[in-house]
């Protein structure tokens, strides 16, 4: 009978571990998501702000316009809010598309546990995300005519109100 009950505390034990690992890759992948829809938003205020030159707009649209910003600050909050603690948070790019690898550590642990060792145990994850283009367009053409995600369409830079960043870059988990 006393092996049972040590055999179902043990798991017990390997059940709280998976929790706190479980928890932090959920904190790792919102806060890397957050970052990089931090540089997705910048990417779209670039594009909105750019309509005007017809050489700067696709830039933006390429994703190789600068930004003059860092979604590591996102990735904090996004961190904070689920219990965890950005470890580090580093720019990347991914098959061309620029993003962020963030890795936190949660500020919950395992609690006290009968297997020597695994007890207080906090877990480090980590998430890499980052921003595609869903647009095409062709370079030669004198109105701003994309095609975004198979759906085609012309931008007028006088009315953008039912432009949505989402519409011209998508955000993702990339690792």
């Amino acid at each position: 009978m006393s092996g049972l009950l040590f055999l179902a505390l043990a798991f017990f034990a390997y059940a709280q571990a998976a929790t706190v690992r479980n928890g932090g890759q959920s904190a790792a992948d919102a806060a890397a998501l957050a970052a990089a829809r931090d540089d997705r938003d910048q990417l779209f205020d670039g594009f909105l702000d750019s309509l005007d030159d017809k050489d700067a707009w696709q830039d933006w649209l390429d994703l190789t316009a600068p930004l003059g910003g860092d979604g590591c600050g996102p990735a904090g909050d996004y961190a904070g809010k689920n219990d965890a603690d950005v470890a580090s948070c580093d720019p990347v790019t991914r098959d061309g598309d620029p993003g962020y690898t963030v890795e936190v550590e949660t500020r919950f642990d395992t609690g006290d546990t009968i297997v020597p060792g695994t007890e207080n145990r906090t877990a480090k994850a980590t998430a890499t995300a980052v921003v595609r283009p869903l647009c095409d367009f062709d370079v030669d053409i004198t109105d701003i005519e994309i095609t975004c995600d198979g759906e085609e369409f012309e931008i007028d830079p006088d009315d953008v109100l039912d432009l949505d960043p989402a519409d011209l870059f998508s955000v993702v988990l990339a690792d």
